[in-house]
């Protein structure tokens, strides 16, 4: 067996699940290319049949990728497995992901189908599905809640039709380690042909153990490919998070015993770019990735550290991309110091045209905020970039004015397409005031579910402030995210950005967990 673990990142396609996640096409490329400098394994770009958005971006990722293989998800049918076969066509090195349920409840009240009819499909699916793409990877939904006999007929029967990576999901997070690793181990034992494939392991995160889960599947099960998500991100409580299951196996090597390709030091540029992307704000307090997760706040522990970094510190906060010597930026850094700087975060643009544009940007910004931070250049940047999708709405304008006693007032003016409008409202405070004058124009009728602000940088009220809504409408959830050392502006931008996704993002097929 082997002793190096597959990561497969599946952020933008089990991540995009959550409430609100859903990412545009250019998004989800620049995402998939910091996940390709991150070394991921195999990279589960989308859903090609859910959409034709969501083709669209699996067809550019798979042509724009080569270092990782590159998967989009079907369900077990031919008009699925077909739509990913094509999204697929341009990619170097390319992987089908097909499923079906296999639970007695999935089976019943789901699919409405019986066993006999779930394992004829299986077996077609991945019959149809090896006939395309050589790399076929076979779910069974809601494996972990299946009974185990009629489970170990399907995987045979799938493996015998040539799936070469069978991936066990705890679709509802029901698991507990010891019983998941003893699970996947007797599904090995008991299936005559189960050395013909990777096992895999995709554990959901509802009772907190999705990366105590994945790794029993690792090491009592003898799972060798791990699939997970960056930050954790995923519907529900998310799945199991990808920065603490490879620290996990690199810094416990002397218990794991177990290889990964991944570049550590790309783990926090991909946390940051993806929360960023969502709108999901990383928690302070998180694994690997939060703010607080090398900080230390105790004197005992401080004196610790100083002495010898070891007393309180299992792995070092530059191995997994925390910057220890930053070079603050300013007002009269030049365009070479600003280019180095976007090369030493991972941050690739395109054409020189986009460097000078965000450049111009980041000269703007340091007229207003003496220091700039790493944080603030990718947000800078990430503004840019989606400036430059030619967003139908985009904020040209605001003004507004609130003092002790009065009512506060804001004038903005935005373009909606080729229109420039102008428009003004009160409200209960300028943010509010900002927002009602948007929606006075525009009558969306969007429900406002969540209005987060997160300092980008820390330490200064100076900060740019990093502003996400959450709307809804029609059934839909988006999240909007701007930034702006103006936290009005800040917050007209974030709403703006979630309207542009209601207007535009089609709507999806509901995939596995």
């Amino acid at each position: 067996m082997t002793d190096r673990i597959i990561i497969f990142d599946t952020t933008l396609r089990d991540g995009e699940q959550s409430p609100g996640a859903s990412m545009t096409k250019d998004e989800k490329l620049r995402i998939a290319r910091q996940l390709e400098r991150l070394r991921v394994d195999v990279i589960e770009a989308g859903f090609a049949a859910s959409s034709d958005g969501d083709f669209e971006a699996v067809k550019a990722i798979a042509a724009a990728i080569k270092d990782s293989a590159v998967c989009s998800l079907a369900r077990a049918n031919v008009r699925d497995i077909e739509r990913s076969a094509q999204a697929l066509e341009g990619a170097a090195r390319a992987r089908i992901h097909t499923f079906i349920a296999t639970s007695a409840l999935h089976m019943e009240q789901k699919l409405r189908m019986t066993p006999e009819q779930v394992l004829e499909q299986a077996k077609q699916s991945v019959r149809f599905a090896r006939d395309k793409i050589a790399d076929v990877e076979f779910s069974p939904e809601d494996g972990y809640r299946s009974d185990p006999d009629f489970l170990c007929r399907v995987l045979e029967a799938v493996i015998d039709e040539g799936a070469s990576t069978i991936n066990i999901p705890d679709t509802v997070g029901y698991a507990v380690p010891a019983l998941f690793g003893e699970f996947i181990r007797d599904l090995r034992q008991r299936i005559p042909n189960a050395d013909k494939a990777m096992w895999s392991v995709h554990c959901h995160n509802d009772l907190g153990m999705a990366v105590a889960n994945s790794l029993a599947g690792v090491m009592v099960g003898g799972a060798r490919q791990i699939e997970c998500t960056i930050n954790g991100l995923g519907e529900r409580a998310g799945n199991c998070s990808l920065e603490e299951v490879v620290m996990a196996l690199k810094t416990r090597k002397d218990y794991f015993n177990l290889a990964v390709g991944i570049d550590t030091t790309q783990i926090v540029p991909a946390s940051r770019l993806v929360a960023q992307t969502t709108g999901f704000v990383v928690q302070p307090n998180k694994a690997v990735v939060g703010a607080n997760a090398f900080a230390h706040a105790s004197g005992i522990h401080q004196d610790g550290v100083l002495k010898a970094r070891g007393t309180y510190e299992i792995m070092r906060a530059e191995d997994v991309g925390w910057p220890t010597n930053k070079m603050v930026l300013g007002k009269l850094s030049g365009r070479n110091a600003f280019k180095q700087r976007l090369r030493d975060l991972g941050v690739a643009l395109a054409t020189e045209a986009e460097v000078n544009a965000a450049f111009s940007k980041f000269k703007e910004l340091a007229d207003r905020k003496s220091d700039i931070f790493d944080e603030d250049i990718i947000a800078l940047v990430m503004d840019e970039s989606l400036a430059s999708e030619h967003e139908h709405y985009r904020l040209l304008a605001l003004s507004q004015h609130s003092e002790t006693g009065k009512r506060p007032h804001a004038n903005v003016v935005f373009a909606a397409g080729e229109t420039e409008w102008r428009t003004e409202s009160d409200g209960n405070g300028p943010v509010d005031a900002s927002v009602k004058a948007i929606e006075s124009k525009l009558q969306t009728g969007a429900e406002m579910l969540l209005y987060s602000v997160n300092a980008i940088t820390s330490g200064s009220t100076e900060s740019q402030g990093e502003v996400t809504v959450r709307l809804q409408h029609g059934g839909r959830v988006v999240n909007g995210v701007g930034a702006d050392p103006d936290i009005v502006v800040a917050s007209a931008k974030a709403y703006l950005s979630a309207l542009n996704k209601l207007r535009t993002n089609a709507e999806r097929v509901a995939a596995q967990g």
